[in-house]
């Protein structure tokens, strides 16, 4: 059998990158070489033409309102391409402001940011701080917790749409549903930073897998990797944070 290959795109890496969203990418490539399988990665600048067609998995990273307007109109030229890869199952992860760029619209002090809409889900701004602190979640997609680091001022309602997960510690989606993120077809949408995908090699394994039977129409089941210190990570901030009462830590004023 010949060998297995993922073409992983990074949009926009030098505009959309806080708190090391960058090492998601590291992650998945490392997850998949362990695994002999082939990983390219085409980062994106602003003014690149995107193929869709040819990527099997995307990575929308998160930015500063200021960098969230930036990308807007470009995001805006390839939207309908962006939402025809998404409604044919391509996998996409999108960290905070990638996450609510994919949503119909984030209202933020200095003006209406026009989402893709290619999820319907919106974010106002909060009225008095940021959300800001650890976050713990049960995710479905996960045995594990999931564990990371969340800091923003948008409060997201996604509407019917399945949460990412159910906040244990933390504030989420907008610091009062109890739940976090959202799942959309093969799209994972979350305000998770850290990065997130090493700390939760459980959500790194479920991309990769969606991405091969995606590619490769068949059912794929990974080979098995030593997480054993990761594992052990994840149960330290686990058993760190649970049954605990979520304050943020810096409630920065939005002014």
């Amino acid at each position: 059998m010949d060998k297995r290959k993922l073409t992983i795109g990074h949009l926009y890496p030098d505009l959309l990158n806080l708190y090391g969203d960058r090492g998601n990418i590291q992650c998945l490539k490392k997850r998949c070489q362990w695994r002999e399988i082939e990983a390219e990665v085409i980062c994106y600048e602003i003014d690149d033409p995107i193929d869709f067609s040819k990527l099997d998995l995307v990575l929308l990273g998160g930015g500063s309102d200021r960098e969230q307007m930036l990308v807007r109109d470009k995001l805006q030229e390839i939207r309908e391409d962006f939402r025809e890869y998404v409604e044919s199952g391509g996998v996409v992860i999108a960290i905070c402001g990638g996450y609510q760029l994919l949503g119909n619209y984030y209202d933020t002090e200095d003006g209406r940011i026009e989402g893709l809409g290619i999820i319907d889900l919106e974010t106002e701004r909060g009225k008095d701080y940021r959300l800001i602190d650890n976050i713990v979640l049960e995710s479905e997609l996960s045995s594990m917790p999931v564990v990371g680091f969340e800091n923003h001022g948008g409060r997201t309602n996604i509407k019917n749409n399945r949460p990412f997960g159910k906040v244990i510690y933390g504030s989420g989606n907008d610091g009062k549903s109890g739940y976090e993120g959202v799942i959309y077809k093969n799209v994972i949408g979350t305000y998770l930073h850290g990065p997130l995908l090493p700390k939760n090699p459980e959500i790194c394994d479920y991309l990769i897998k969606k991405a091969l039977e995606r590619k490769y129409g068949e059912t794929i089941e990974l080979k098995k990797l030593d997480d054993r210190e990761e594992k052990e990570a994840n149960e330290y901030i686990y058993q760190r944070f649970k049954g605990k009462v979520s304050k943020p830590q810096n409630q920065e004023q939005l002014v």
